[in-house]
């Protein structure tokens, strides 16, 4: 033990005394393992944040859409322009559809975008977008209500001029404290000015789906929910559905109801020979997620090891040298008496210590890079304690593997040639 203790000094004293060489051969080491341990830590949390995104659009939701016939086999998922009103999907399959599979299914969101425009009281705006939805949208889209109610069945069988807004719009129209509930907004349009009565307030959630850049917090564009049928009535909008998103329950095994649905919504277009109807889970999506972040993960643990052998190659050139410069050292050792295996742990130890030192310094670096990638995406975390052990431990076999052939070569140096080497 004494022995070792006196070997790893030695390698330390090796490297206080020239830094700068002993920094430039763990370079490898250090930009191997810091690579390594802050891009999997920043993976991870992008791997979260994307999880956590979808799930909050809800796992157990499957999109019900129409599609091209043609777009099976030639890949193209976008509707032609042949659409007419008789293709799309119609309230009275969606009315059938929930009536035989109740059991199964938790809610379902009917929708339809509206114009764009901005919500104005006096000088204050809003930059919205109008969506017509059912009293099932809520539910289905994890929207939360914080203040009143959501559009009801009864809002949508009177076409009611009624609105849900987002918090973000009462916060740019309305003063502090002031009640916003029956009050009334008028929303300039390109169809015109609509005037709308507030019957409730969701708390209002950058999607990461979301494509819009506003300038700044305040224009923001959020959505301004009223009755499907209200909207459809003031825009002249077609009747039926280009999708259908169904909310599922928790016990239902997801995949084999995509097949039902799948099959339910096609039976009404067997004669139909431009559309039929195809059916997607986010939880499928979310498993080809998963699925992506694992292989980059794998990538770049590939690309950090390749950085990790080319540190042992300079380790190898490092402890090469080393040997050359010591070579009369060794002959004077080898001669008072120093067995091959002694030379030989030397300069294994020696790799190791340098090695090893690179790990701690590229464990360091990397736990702050992916602190500060992770935080970022506004999901801070630290890598597993677990990883940077391995990592070090990774890095002190690095040492052993490139260092002993260079200790092997010292452990064979003929005394007397060593000794007249000059």
């Amino acid at each position: 033990m004494s022995y070792l203790k006196e070997n790893i000094l030695m390698a330390i004293e090796g490297i206080t005394s020239n830094k700068m060489r002993a920094l430039l051969t763990m370079l490898g080491i250090i930009i191997g393992i810091g690579s390594v341990i802050g891009i999997v830590t920043v993976g991870d949390a992008l791997s979260d944040y994307v999880s956590g995104s979808l799930s909050k659009l809800g796992v157990t939701n499957l999109l019900v859409s129409l599609q091209n016939k043609n777009s099976e086999s030639t890949g193209l998922s976008f509707l032609s322009t042949s659409l007419t009103e008789s293709d799309r999907i119609s309230d009275d399959m969606v009315n059938k559809y929930v009536e035989r599979y109740k059991d199964s299914i938790e809610s379902i969101s009917l929708s339809n975008v509206g114009p764009t425009g901005q919500a104005r009281i006096g000088s204050a705006y809003a930059n919205v977008t109008m969506m017509g939805v059912n009293d099932g949208h809520a539910a289905t889209n994890n929207i939360d209500i914080i203040e009143g109610r959501f559009i009801r069945d009864t809002d949508l069988l009177s076409k009611r001029n009624v609105a849900v807004v987002s918090d973000k719009l009462v916060k740019n129209l309305y003063p502090p404290g002031q009640d916003c509930l029956g009050g009334e907004i008028k929303i300039e349009t390109t169809n015109g000015i609509i005037t709308l009565t507030i019957v409730g307030v969701y708390k209002y959630e950058q999607s990461m789906l979301a494509t819009s850049v506003a300038d700044s917090d305040r224009d923001v564009r959020t959505f301004v929910y009223m009755p499907i049928t209200t909207l459809n009535v003031m825009t002249s909008a077609d009747s039926g559905y280009l999708s259908v998103t169904v909310k599922a329950k928790n016990n239902v095994n997801i995949p084999a109801f995509c097949d039902v649905t799948r099959g339910f919504f096609n039976s009404y277009y067997e004669g139909n020979p431009n559309f039929n109807v195809r059916v997607g889970s986010l939880e499928s999506m979310l498993s080809i997620v998963t699925d992506v972040m694992g292989t980059l993960s794998t990538a770049v643990a590939v690309i950090g090891g390749i950085s990790l052998i080319v540190g042992g190659i300079g380790i190898m050139n490092i402890m090469l040298v080393s040997v050359t410069e010591r070579i009369k050292e060794i002959g004077m050792r080898k001669a008072i008496g120093a067995r091959n295996l002694s030379i030989q742990i030397q300069f294994i130890v020696e790799a190791v210590v340098v090695s090893g030192s690179g790990g701690i310094i590229g464990a360091v670096l990397g736990l702050a890079l992916g602190y500060a990638g992770s935080s970022l995406l506004g999901r801070p975390r630290l890598p597993g304690i677990n990883v940077i052990i391995v990592s070090v431990l990774f890095s002190m076999l690095i040492g052993v593997f490139f260092g002993f052939y260079p200790a092997n070569k010292a452990a064979n140096l003929d005394p007397a040639e060593a000794l007249r080497f000059e």
